[in-house]
Protein backbone atom coordinates (compact mmCIF):
# COMPACT_ATOMS: atom_id res chain seq x y z
CA UNK A 1 0.00 0.00 0.00
CA UNK A 2 1.90 3.64 -0.59
CA UNK A 3 2.06 5.87 1.98
CA UNK A 4 -0.45 8.64 1.69
CA UNK A 5 2.08 12.18 1.92
CA UNK A 6 2.63 13.97 5.18
CA UNK A 7 2.60 17.77 5.33
CA UNK A 8 5.94 19.00 4.43
CA UNK A 9 6.31 20.95 8.40
CA UNK A 10 5.33 17.22 9.78
CA UNK A 11 8.28 15.36 8.12
CA UNK A 12 10.79 19.19 8.91
CA UNK A 13 9.28 18.41 12.33
CA UNK A 14 10.53 15.03 12.68
CA UNK A 15 13.78 15.05 11.10
CA UNK A 16 14.81 17.77 13.13
CA UNK A 17 14.31 15.77 15.77
CA UNK A 18 16.92 13.30 14.76
CA UNK A 19 18.83 15.84 16.27
CA UNK A 20 17.06 17.57 18.65
CA UNK A 21 18.35 21.00 18.25
CA UNK A 22 16.42 23.07 20.23
CA UNK A 23 15.63 24.23 23.86
CA UNK A 24 13.26 23.44 25.80
CA UNK A 25 11.30 25.99 28.40
CA UNK A 26 10.69 25.70 31.65
CA UNK A 27 7.22 25.95 32.18
CA UNK A 28 4.55 23.53 34.31
CA UNK A 29 3.80 20.13 32.55
CA UNK A 30 1.61 17.21 32.30
CA UNK A 31 3.55 14.00 32.69
CA UNK A 32 2.85 11.98 29.26
CA UNK A 33 2.21 8.08 29.81
CA UNK A 34 3.69 7.25 27.06
CA UNK A 35 6.90 8.91 28.12
CA UNK A 36 7.64 7.45 31.79
CA UNK A 37 11.38 8.09 31.72
CA UNK A 38 10.93 12.29 30.82
CA UNK A 39 13.23 13.43 33.28
CA UNK A 40 16.02 11.46 32.31
CA UNK A 41 14.73 12.62 28.15
CA UNK A 42 14.70 16.00 28.99
CA UNK A 43 18.31 15.86 29.99
CA UNK A 44 19.30 13.79 27.17
CA UNK A 45 17.20 16.36 25.30
CA UNK A 46 19.64 19.19 26.63
CA UNK A 47 23.07 17.68 25.65
CA UNK A 48 22.27 16.74 22.20
CA UNK A 49 21.04 20.61 21.94
CA UNK A 50 24.46 21.34 23.29
CA UNK A 51 25.99 19.61 20.92
CA UNK A 52 23.69 20.54 18.22
CA UNK A 53 24.34 24.45 18.57
CA UNK A 54 28.39 24.03 19.44
CA UNK A 55 28.58 21.96 16.44
CA UNK A 56 26.36 20.58 14.14
CA UNK A 57 24.37 23.39 13.22
CA UNK A 58 27.65 25.70 12.48
CA UNK A 59 28.93 23.04 10.43
CA UNK A 60 25.52 22.27 8.26
CA UNK A 61 25.18 26.08 7.55
CA UNK A 62 28.89 26.31 6.55
CA UNK A 63 28.33 23.47 4.27
CA UNK A 64 25.12 24.94 3.05
CA UNK A 65 26.52 28.24 2.17
CA UNK A 66 29.92 26.89 0.51
CA UNK A 67 28.70 23.75 -1.29
CA UNK A 68 26.75 24.37 -4.94
CA UNK A 69 23.15 23.74 -5.21
CA UNK A 70 24.10 21.13 -7.19
CA UNK A 71 26.75 19.51 -5.23
CA UNK A 72 24.48 19.38 -2.41
CA UNK A 73 21.79 17.86 -4.12
CA UNK A 74 24.17 15.19 -5.85
CA UNK A 75 25.22 14.19 -2.10
CA UNK A 76 21.96 13.63 -0.32
CA UNK A 77 20.63 11.68 -3.30
CA UNK A 78 23.89 9.10 -3.01
CA UNK A 79 22.98 8.64 0.83
CA UNK A 80 19.44 8.04 -0.02
CA UNK A 81 20.61 5.58 -1.95
CA UNK A 82 23.24 4.14 -0.45
CA UNK A 83 20.93 3.38 2.65
CA UNK A 84 18.15 1.54 0.35
CA UNK A 85 19.04 -1.78 0.95
CA UNK A 86 17.43 -1.23 4.55
CA UNK A 87 13.98 -0.28 3.00
CA UNK A 88 15.04 -3.41 0.63
CA UNK A 89 15.00 -5.88 3.43
CA UNK A 90 12.10 -4.84 5.27
CA UNK A 91 10.05 -4.77 2.20
CA UNK A 92 10.52 -8.31 2.41
CA UNK A 93 9.72 -8.86 5.88
CA UNK A 94 6.89 -7.28 6.20
CA UNK A 95 5.50 -8.73 3.30
CA UNK A 96 5.15 -6.19 0.51
CA UNK A 97 6.38 -7.81 -2.18
CA UNK A 98 5.15 -5.47 -4.67
CA UNK A 99 6.89 -2.69 -3.01
CA UNK A 100 10.14 -4.78 -3.13
CA UNK A 101 9.79 -5.02 -6.79
CA UNK A 102 9.62 -1.22 -7.28
CA UNK A 103 12.48 -0.66 -4.46
CA UNK A 104 14.79 -3.28 -6.25
CA UNK A 105 14.34 -1.75 -9.79
CA UNK A 106 14.79 1.82 -8.11
CA UNK A 107 18.16 1.07 -6.44
CA UNK A 108 19.33 -0.80 -9.13
CA UNK A 109 18.86 1.84 -11.61
CA UNK A 110 19.62 4.53 -9.50
CA UNK A 111 23.40 3.02 -8.67
CA UNK A 112 24.03 2.23 -12.26
CA UNK A 113 22.27 5.15 -14.46
CA UNK A 114 22.44 7.26 -11.64
CA UNK A 115 26.63 6.81 -11.06
CA UNK A 116 26.12 5.38 -7.75
CA UNK A 117 23.26 7.38 -6.62
CA UNK A 118 24.15 10.82 -7.32
CA UNK A 119 21.46 10.97 -9.70
CA UNK A 120 17.93 9.95 -8.46
CA UNK A 121 16.70 8.95 -12.35
CA UNK A 122 14.29 6.29 -10.97
CA UNK A 123 11.74 9.25 -9.40
CA UNK A 124 11.69 10.72 -12.50
CA UNK A 125 10.81 7.07 -13.95
CA UNK A 126 7.87 7.19 -11.54
CA UNK A 127 9.51 4.58 -9.40
CA UNK A 128 8.00 5.25 -6.14
CA UNK A 129 10.39 6.06 -3.13
CA UNK A 130 9.88 3.98 0.01
CA UNK A 131 11.01 4.05 3.84
CA UNK A 132 10.95 1.12 5.89
CA UNK A 133 13.08 0.10 9.07
CA UNK A 134 12.66 -2.59 11.37
CA UNK A 135 11.16 -0.75 13.93
CA UNK A 136 8.17 -0.64 11.39
CA UNK A 137 8.30 -4.00 10.45
CA UNK A 138 7.70 -5.11 14.04
CA UNK A 139 5.34 -2.45 14.71
CA UNK A 140 3.12 -3.79 11.54
CA UNK A 141 3.27 -7.47 13.55
CA UNK A 142 2.03 -6.25 16.41
CA UNK A 143 4.93 -5.68 18.50
CA UNK A 144 4.25 -2.27 21.26
CA UNK A 145 6.64 0.70 20.15
CA UNK A 146 7.31 0.50 24.02
CA UNK A 147 8.23 3.87 26.45
CA UNK A 148 9.63 6.96 24.72
CA UNK A 149 13.19 6.91 24.48
CA UNK A 150 16.01 10.11 23.85
CA UNK A 151 18.65 8.23 22.56
CA UNK A 152 22.53 10.07 23.29
CA UNK A 153 23.39 12.25 19.86
CA UNK A 154 20.86 10.01 17.93
CA UNK A 155 17.75 11.35 19.42
CA UNK A 156 14.22 10.45 19.30
CA UNK A 157 13.29 6.79 19.40
CA UNK A 158 11.36 3.87 21.61
CA UNK A 159 12.44 1.01 23.01
CA UNK A 160 11.14 -1.49 20.34
CA UNK A 161 12.90 1.41 17.82
CA UNK A 162 15.91 1.75 19.52
CA UNK A 163 16.62 -1.79 19.67
CA UNK A 164 15.73 -2.06 15.97
CA UNK A 165 18.43 0.02 15.19
CA UNK A 166 20.88 -3.01 15.74
CA UNK A 167 18.98 -5.19 13.08
CA UNK A 168 18.74 -2.33 10.52
CA UNK A 169 22.73 -2.06 10.96
CA UNK A 170 23.60 -5.23 9.04
CA UNK A 171 21.41 -4.40 6.02
CA UNK A 172 23.86 -0.93 5.94
CA UNK A 173 26.65 -1.78 3.28
CA UNK A 174 29.04 0.40 5.20
CA UNK A 175 29.00 -2.37 7.95
CA UNK A 176 30.67 -4.67 5.38
CA UNK A 177 33.37 -2.63 4.89
CA UNK A 178 37.25 -3.27 6.44
CA UNK A 179 38.19 0.65 5.85
CA UNK A 180 37.04 2.45 9.39
CA UNK A 181 38.67 5.78 8.20
CA UNK A 182 36.13 5.56 4.77
CA UNK A 183 33.16 4.29 6.84
CA UNK A 184 33.31 7.35 9.63
CA UNK A 185 34.35 9.50 6.89
CA UNK A 186 31.25 8.97 4.95
CA UNK A 187 29.22 9.01 7.86
CA UNK A 188 30.22 12.60 8.76
CA UNK A 189 29.69 13.61 5.36
CA UNK A 190 26.05 12.06 5.77
CA UNK A 191 25.42 13.15 9.10
CA UNK A 192 26.33 17.02 7.87
CA UNK A 193 24.19 16.88 5.04
CA UNK A 194 21.07 15.64 6.77
CA UNK A 195 21.83 18.47 8.90
CA UNK A 196 21.74 20.93 6.12
CA UNK A 197 18.34 19.71 4.99
CA UNK A 198 17.08 20.91 8.42
CA UNK A 199 18.21 24.22 8.87
CA UNK A 200 14.99 25.12 6.20
CA UNK A 201 12.43 23.40 9.09
CA UNK A 202 13.55 24.73 12.29
CA UNK A 203 11.66 28.38 11.99
CA UNK A 204 7.87 26.40 13.03
CA UNK A 205 9.13 25.10 16.36
CA UNK A 206 10.49 28.54 17.31
CA UNK A 207 6.78 29.70 18.89
CA UNK A 208 6.43 26.25 20.68
CA UNK A 209 5.00 26.13 23.75
CA UNK A 210 7.09 22.96 24.75
CA UNK A 211 9.06 22.11 22.11
CA UNK A 212 10.35 18.99 24.24
CA UNK A 213 7.02 17.80 24.15
CA UNK A 214 5.93 19.07 20.79
CA UNK A 215 8.43 17.05 18.91
CA UNK A 216 7.95 13.60 20.77
CA UNK A 217 4.38 13.79 19.38
CA UNK A 218 5.25 14.96 16.30
CA UNK A 219 8.09 11.40 16.63
CA UNK A 220 5.33 9.33 17.66
CA UNK A 221 2.51 9.76 15.75
CA UNK A 222 5.06 9.87 12.38
CA UNK A 223 6.12 6.79 13.45
CA UNK A 224 2.48 5.36 13.97
CA UNK A 225 1.22 6.95 10.19
CA UNK A 226 4.43 4.92 8.93
CA UNK A 227 3.49 1.64 10.53
CA UNK A 228 0.41 1.75 9.47
CA UNK A 229 1.35 3.06 5.89
CA UNK A 230 -1.12 5.94 6.16
CA UNK A 231 -4.01 4.09 7.53
CA UNK A 232 -4.09 4.95 11.05
CA UNK A 233 -6.82 3.22 13.27
CA UNK A 234 -8.82 5.32 15.51
CA UNK A 235 -7.11 5.49 19.09
CA UNK A 236 -9.48 4.85 22.05
CA UNK A 237 -10.15 7.45 24.36
CA UNK A 238 -6.90 8.88 25.51
CA UNK A 239 -5.89 7.85 28.92
CA UNK A 240 -5.99 10.75 31.57
CA UNK A 241 -2.62 12.47 31.99
CA UNK A 242 -0.72 11.97 35.75
CA UNK A 243 -0.50 14.83 38.43
CA UNK A 244 1.35 17.95 37.32
CA UNK A 245 4.93 18.08 37.79
CA UNK A 246 7.46 20.77 36.86
CA UNK A 247 9.47 20.71 34.37
CA UNK A 248 13.39 20.15 34.41
CA UNK A 249 15.17 23.63 34.39
CA UNK A 250 16.42 23.80 30.25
Amino acid sequence: MRKLPLPPVVHGLFALLLLSGCATQNLPQKRDPRDPFEPVNRVTYRFNDAIDTAVAKPVARTYKRVAPRLVQRGISNFFDNLTYPVVLVNDLLQGKFAATSNDVVRLVVNTTIGIGGLLDPASAAGLDKNDEDFGQTLGRWGLHSGPYLMLPLLGPSTVRDGLSRGVDHFADPLTYSDNQTLVWSVRAVGFVDLRARLLDVEKPLESAYDRYALLRSVYLQRREYQVHDGDVPEEPEAEPMLDETPAPSQ
